[in-house]
């Protein structure tokens, strides 16, 4: 033993101390492991170069109390062929903190399976004991990504970095919010401490003070503050404050013959200047700014002084302590601007994407200038260094970002696809292997290898799933459609997806059936509404008719649903037109267009009860109507929901009499309603930010589950007993849920859940939840 005290053999006491923590573990997932075990083993894996499934096993991960695994396995060099399940749980250790257990077990299982699948089925299957999950995975196609560092509840709005000495991990990433907080990751993407809240309002601006590990805030409440990052507290607040105003603009900025200052932009053309350690106002001289949100950046002079730029809507002027100077226009109003590394350079975007090069010592010359996208403004640039050569990124509001060589702007590859929505904010984190940061308005910060390779590679479109639709029935035919094509697969065969319709965009699928006939119902963006027979050659030739073609709307319908049970094969749409339509698909007829809701209508859910068949409707108005199919006249009172938006509905029931309608509001609530009376029933509030959707989960007593779509997790809630039974842990937003009848098994649903790039089908067991 005592040769293992010998400097330099560390490394085999850890690997033989977490080889003997590991036989400690119960092979069941439900049964809690010692508290050091939970604590410390995958760190005393990690010291000992070992950090693998056989050394922290799967049945401990549910259990794990470091928080720490994902950031051990960034800091180590080991593959991934022995870690399946570690690196599966990587994916959801950030949105996993305050989940129980049994959750924990019941997500990893399935983000395993779908590792697995995304992989070519290579990996060894799940042990028997998460076999045993009140939910376990049927089939999945793609996983979520793992570019995602933090999911918002709220539109992710501004970025920094901090490199400040004393942070435990190196330099730290501080993300602001739209509801005013602040997030510090570590450059791993692992959570530093908890969200700091700091302002009333969204975050515009954040700016790190070199070598202090302060950072300044904006915010739209009209305030700057001062947050002590490696402390985790607020230091300063509203240091000013201007009400009715907000922050457009903050800077760091360095004036002849004095030290520098912080300079803070206000959108009535306010400019503060303050002391950077006091945060007291500072005397120095300043230019006369317009009302106009101005944007504010300090450029190195050729002589070593700074000139002050800002800007005056298409314009960018210069001030270099006594005069000021009109530098360069633009075809549109400046959204951004940035100095770069040569002395009296500095780069500048507008509203139309146009990105230009200009230097201060040759006002109104032109310099080199590039197309960001087409039709897309810019929101954001960052001066870096790629390879080694510097460089230039740029931030669309079409969720792009590119990288241009300096000085000449050449492309250095193509668009990174890295946002659903625009891109808010870039920053940098790391020297050695440093890794491109990016806040979205999709309420997601992603993280990417900072190469040209990660440009040079990148795919050419953001293959978005834009709807899908499971066949109720055996056997279960999966419908997708992703951009300009829809697909087909049998999820029981390893066949490959077929292709039924290229060249069209679908916004809403559902299948139904014609005659006794199996159809494809597919919403176009041309406001078509088709039906496809998937027995057909695929329609990717102009002569391709679809068996059946519904026009009526006058924008793209969101939602489709059949309504069963009723006399004919009738189908419901709901449209961004602001009306929900009434169709029979027999006779490609309009039976009914009902424009009551004053926006566009969102989503559908459909019931058959004693009385009938039931629609309900819930709409960017915030109200829910039910509609009786029968008579074609609207069922009860308008649900004045309170929500925001509707996003998503289900119908359940309360015993055999009473029937509930469930709404999935922007407001991040789950709200219950008696479908006669339109009385509110029960509510929750699942902590997930602005839920996408909802589905009902039919139980054999009568009574309905419902299932929730949060911005990181799927949540099982019991309306009954008023309690969340179980999170399913995704770690991206899922934006549709279908649930059908499990006709394979004993009392159980199939729950069909699609995200920005996967589709899952999970087993939801009764018995079990």
């Amino acid at each position: 033993m005592s040769d293992l005290l010998e400097p330099g053999r560390h490394t085999e006491i850890h690997r033989r101390i977490a080889a003997a923590l590991a036989e400690l573990v119960p092979d069941d997932p439900s049964l809690p492991p010692h508290p050091y075990l939970r604590r410390h083993l995958a760190e005393h894996a990690a010291r000992g170069q070992v950090l693998d499934d056989a050394h922290v096993p799967p049945a401990l991960l549910p259990w794990e109390s470091s928080l720490e695994v994902r950031r051990l396995l960034a800091a180590g060099d080991a593959g991934s062929a022995g870690s399946p399940w570690l690196r599966a749980w990587a994916r959801l250790e950030p949105f996993s903190r305050n989940v129980d257990p049994l959750s924990r077990a019941t997500s990893l299982g399935l983000a395993h399976h779908a590792a697995g699948a995304q992989a070519g089925g290579t990996q060894p299957p799940a042990p028997e004991a998460f076999a045993q999950a009140p939910v376990t995975p049927v089939w999945s196609e793609g996983c979520s990504p793992d570019s995602v560092w933090l999911v918002t509840q709220s539109r992710a709005t501004a970025l920094t970095t901090v490199e400040g000495t004393g942070a435990r991990y190196g330099p730290l990433v501080v993300a602001g919010d739209g509801q005013g907080q602040l997030h510090t990751l570590r450059r791993d993407g692992s959570t530093a401490r908890a969200p700091l809240h700091v302002h009333r309002g969204a975050v515009t601006h954040l700016l790190a003070l070199p070598g202090s590990g302060l950072v300044a805030t904006g915010s739209t409440d009209g305030s700057v503050a001062v947050v002590d990052v490696l402390q985790g507290r607020l230091a300063f607040e509203a240091v000013p404050r201007r009400p009715r105003t907000w922050v457009s603009s903050l800077a760091l900025y360095r004036p002849a013959g004095h030290t520098p200052v912080l300079l803070a932009a206000f959108s009535d053309g306010h400019l503060a200047a303050l002391h950077p350690a006091v945060f007291h106002p500072a005397d120095v001289a300043l230019p006369l700014l317009s009302g106009d949100s101005p944007l504010l950046c300090a450029v190195a002079s050729p002589g070593g002084e700074q000139l002050l730029l800002f800007t005056r809507n298409d314009e960018v002027h210069g001030f270099d302590g006594h005069t000021t100077q009109l530098l360069s226009r633009h075809g549109a109003r400046v959204r951004t601007l940035v100095a770069l590394p040569a002395p009296g350079q500095y780069a500048v975007a507008d509203e139309q994407g146009q990105v230009s090069v200009h230097r201060a010592d040759r006002p109104t010359e032109p310099g080199p200038s590039v197309q960001h996208g087409q039709r897309t403004s810019v929101t954001s640039l960052m001066v870096t260094e790629v390879d080694g050569h510097p460089g230039l990124l740029s931030a669309g509001g079409d969720g792009t970002v590119c990288l241009w060589r300096l000085p000449d702007l050449a492309s250095a590859g193509r668009q990174l696809t890295a946002h659903t929505e625009s891109v808010t904010a870039l920053s940098q984190v790391g020297l050695t292997r440093p890794r491109l940061v990016t806040a979205g308005a999709d309420c997601t910060v992603r993280s990417w290898p900072l190469t040209t390779r990660t440009f040079r590679n990148a795919p050419r479109a953001w293959d978005r799933i834009t709807a899908s639709a499971l066949c109720p029935s055996a056997p279960y035919v999966l419908a997708t459609a992703r951009v300009r094509r829809i697909n087909v697969r049998n999820i029981r065969t390893t066949d490959e997806p077929r292709t039924v319709l290229t060249g069209h965009t679908a916004t809403a699928l559902a299948w139904t059936r014609v005659n006794g006939k199996l159809h494809l119902a597919a919403a176009l963006e041309d406001n078509r509404i088709i039906l496809i027979d998937p027995r057909r050659p695929p329609g990717d030739n102009p002569a391709f008719r679809p068996a059946y073609e519904l026009a009526g709307h006058f924008q793209p319908a969101l939602a489709l649903v059949p309504l069963p049970g009723a006399d004919t094969d009738l189908l419901a749409s709901a449209s961004t037109d602001g009306r929900v339509c009434v169709w029979d698909l027999r006779t490609e007829e309009l039976l009914a267009g009902f424009p009551d809701h004053r926006f566009s209508v969102r989503c559908l859910a459909t019931h058959r009860g004693r009385e009938g068949v039931l629609l309900a409707s819930g709409g960017s108005d915030g109200n829910v109507r039910l509609w009786d199919v029968r008579r074609l006249t609207q069922h009860g009172p308008t649900i004045k929901c309170g929500q925001h938006f509707v996003n998503g509905l289900a119908i359940g029931q309360a015993g055999d009499q009473e029937l509930l309608v469930a709404s999935a509001g922007q407001d991040a609530t789950l709200k219950v309603w008696n479908a006669g009376s339109g009385e509110q029933t029960g509510q929750f509030s699942p902590g997930d930010g602005e839920l996408s959707a909802v589905a009902a989960l039919a139980l054999p007593t009568g009574h309905s589950l419902f299932a929730a779509a949060g911005k990181t997790s799927i949540h099982v809630w019991d309306p009954s007993a008023n309690r969340r039974l179980l999170q399913i842990v995704t770690g991206e937003s899922i934006t549709r849920l279908e649930t059908v009848p499990d006709r394979e098994s004993n009392g159980g649903s199939l729950l069909l859940a699609t995200g920005e790039t996967c589709t899952m089908l999970f087993r939801l067991h009764h018995d079990r939840i």
